[in-house]
């Protein structure tokens, strides 16, 4: 049997089409390939937007920011040295992009300027970190991303 051009071009685009729809199929069926959505609600998130910016934008301007650190023990968050911690409330959220489960929050309960998240809530990799504070009624949102 003889195949000519035009045979095996059809053979070949039904080839690979076959290939295309195998992992197409693959990755929908598969829980390892979770298909969800960054964030649960996320239009009622979006109406909160313009409050967010407010807050980053007081957190930006105060004259000494949160550092965020990390150590052998944990990640080091540190509140400005000028503030009364027994009136600084909010709550830290850590959110892990490649698995919703390991997300976490922590509130913020101070005894020193310092708050430490244990080595043992988390895993080695990238953490968005947002702490969510207030301060004698003034709220500020800080945000940054590291690499544990």
């Amino acid at each position: 049997m003889k195949i000519n051009w035009g045979t095996g071009i059809v053979i070949a685009f039904a080839l690979f089409m076959s290939f295309i729809l195998f992992f197409v199929f693959k990755v929908q069926s598969d829980s390892k390939y979770d298909n969800e959505l960054v964030v649960e609600k996320y239009y009622l998130k979006e109406q909160t937007f313009e409050k967010q910016m407010e807050k980053e934008q007081n957190a930006h301007d105060m004259s000494e920011a949160v550092k965020i650190t990390t150590s052998e023990n944990g990640i080091m968050i540190a509140f400005p040295d000028g503030f009364d911690i027994s009136k600084i409330n909010g709550k830290v959220s850590l959110y892990r992009p490649s698995n919703k489960k390991l997300d976490f929050e922590i509130p913020i309960s101070l005894s020193s300027p310092h708050l430490l998240i244990p080595k043992s809530n988390l895993v080695g990799g990238r953490w968005d970190i947002s702490i969510d504070w207030s301060y004698e009624g003034k709220e500020f949102l800080s945000k940054e991303t590291i690499l544990y």
